[in-house]
């Protein structure tokens, strides 16, 4: 019996498959939700036994001395490049881990599971449906994940 996080929930739309070379996991995402013009959901990635760690993805020289979410923030947020409302020169994304380290002296071992909050480029959202946004945003998560993982 694994002691790891089982997925919030099974995913919104299809799992991408996530590459990490010699390994294979699968990234998921929930039923987004939107309050206040801010578009929300819930993202992972998993094995067969729950959702894995941070520092399952991280390089194989090891994890960087910042936390997971400092890497992965610019990669997704460039991932989302042209998606994502841009106010006063900042795009409006959120990025945070909800669960913390199992070891806070050690931010990479908590669980690869993030909050993302986002204000669509309204001509963008307003060309997609619901499920092509999440999928908008699962495939960004997928290359931020499989990109923190390389060299």
């Amino acid at each position: 019996m694994s002691d790891r996080l089982a997925p919030p929930a099974a995913s919104f739309i299809r799992e991408h498959e996530v590459d990490l070379g010699d390994r294979r996991l699968r990234a998921g995402i929930d039923r987004p939700t939107e309050i206040e013009g801010w578009w929300l959901a819930v993202l992972w990635v998993a094995d067969d036994e729950g959702i894995v760690a941070c520092r399952t993805v991280a390089p194989a020289s090891g994890p960087p001395p910042d936390p997971p979410h400092v890497r992965l923030g610019p990669l997704l947020s460039g991932g989302l490049s042209g998606f994502v409302l841009e106010e006063g020169g900042r795009q409006q994304l959120r990025l945070r881990l909800p669960v913390p380290p199992v070891d806070e002296a050690h931010p990479w071992s908590a669980p690869l599971v993030v909050q993302l909050a986002v204000r669509w480029e309204p001509a963008r959202a307003a060309s997609l449906t619901p499920s092509k946004l999440a999928d908008v945003a699962l495939a960004a998560f997928r290359r931020a994940v499989e990109a923190v993982h390389r060299p």
